[in-house]
């Protein structure tokens, strides 16, 4: 079957002929990705076209009957690139890895090869392994009998034993199995890399357990010198997992949507790149909760928090907002200045990734400084964020010096 490529752009809207995707396609578009791709079916409205625009993600989405969407974000794909290494710390690839990336399905098919690669690497070596707890009726004794059960049944012959084994069915190896099963049902490599993902998942696939992984599991894990290399195959993981949708069947297979949050990315680069470049006496929390009320206590989340690591106080509250209108509305106004209250933090900042034409700079009831920023996202990425932490810093350092006085 001949597949048929419709390219779209983010936040640009696409005018299609009304010939050009079935109504039924249309309308399962819409339902499954009405919230990240706006559709208008053919009316007098569209002149009779279908006018589709995607909300802020970018990447593959594939169709019923052949059809499929490839969604090319705003940003510039060299500084995207640049992004996801910073978001999901892929610094450690080789420079010459991803030289050449020419588009976002190049990105994942390379980053696919060069997980397959080191996990076939790692299985030549063999793979981690840890001592698990186990409990099994056997029929000879291995580490402990279990002799409460064995008194309940004496006429029993078969042992209840608790023993420890040493097993690669650990939850390190499960993540990189999930992770390569997604990437051989998301259709987005070629031949030949689909192949090596498919050597990779076999070599994995008789050691440890095939289940469902979600990309939380891949952060805060702990590693030892035996499973280092782990760290690197976890970020690549992570990176797949985050981006892999819910299934659906296409001509008796199922496809994995690849899509791109581009608002989340946003937020997690802008909160990794502070996390390296910051100085050491300011702590960067992202995703920072904290509570309201004593009973029926309502929980709420902060994008970023810089905090004073010598004296815990709170600096500043920093609001990612990935859209470019003239100036912050009074919606997200309003958060960052409920939030900064109830923090008692002196600053918030709402950070855009372009220059306002209306940017703010108040002071709110006598003690907030609320103001717009940017972390621009064109040219050069690690010129923009140098700027951008500057007047941070700066920022900062003035609210320090009004609050001793």
């Amino acid at each position: 079957m001949i597949t048929k490529t419709i390219e779209l752009e983010e936040y640009s809207p696409t005018s299609l002929p009304a010939e050009a995707l079935p109504q039924h396609l249309g309308k399962l578009l819409w339902s499954r990705y009405g919230q990240k791709i706006q559709i208008e079916p053919p009316t007098f409205k569209t002149d009779n076209q279908w006018r589709i625009t995607p909300q802020g993600w970018a990447g593959h989405i594939p169709v019923d009957d052949g059809y499929q969407l490839f969604i090319k974000p705003k940003v510039e794909l060299g500084n995207l690139f640049r992004m996801l290494e910073y978001a999901y710390k892929l610094q450690f690839l080789a420079t010459g890895e991803m030289v050449g990336a020419e588009s976002l399905k190049n990105f994942y098919e390379r980053l696919a090869r060069i997980l397959a690669l080191r996990v076939l690497d790692r299985s030549r070596k063999g793979l981690y392994r840890e001592y698990a707890c186990r409990s099994q009726r056997l029929p000879f004794l291995r580490g402990k009998v279990v002799l409460e059960s064995m008194l309940r049944t004496p006429c029993e012959t078969f042992l209840d034993c608790d023993y420890h084994e040493n097993t690669a069915d650990i939850e390190d190896n499960q993540i990189l199995a999930w992770t390569l099963y997604c990437i051989a049902r998301s259709h987005l490599c070629g031949e030949e890399v689909t192949r090596l993902v498919r050597r990779a998942f076999r070599a994995i696939q008789g050691f440890a357990e095939l289940r469902h992984c979600s990309a939380r599991l891949c952060v805060g894990r702990s590693y030892s010198r035996l499973n280092e290399d782990y760290r690197s195959l976890h970020a690549l993981c992570r990176f797949f997992l985050d981006h892999s949708g819910p299934s659906h069947e296409q001509g008796g297979y199922q496809m994995l949507p690849f899509l791109i949050d581009m608002a989340r990315l946003y937020e997690m680069f802008v909160a990794e790149w502070l996390r390296q470049h910051l100085p050491y006496h300011i702590i960067l929390k992202d995703q920072a909760a904290f509570g309201i009320g004593s009973v029926n206590i309502v929980e709420f989340r902060i994008d970023l928090l810089l905090i004073d690591r010598a004296t815990g106080r709170r600096l500043c509250l920093i609001d990612t907002k990935y859209k470019t209108p003239s100036g912050p509305s009074s919606g997200d106004l309003e958060q960052v200045i409920a939030y900064a209250k109830a923090l008692g933090c002196p600053e918030a900042v709402l950070v855009y990734p372009q220059i306002l034409s209306k940017p703010f700079n108040h002071l709110v009831g006598g003690d907030i400084h609320v103001w717009t920023s940017t972390f621009g996202l064109a040219d050069d990425l690690e010129k923009q964020g140098h700027v951008f932490m500057s007047t941070l810093l700066a920022s900062v350092a003035s609210s320090d010096a009004e609050s001793d006085r």
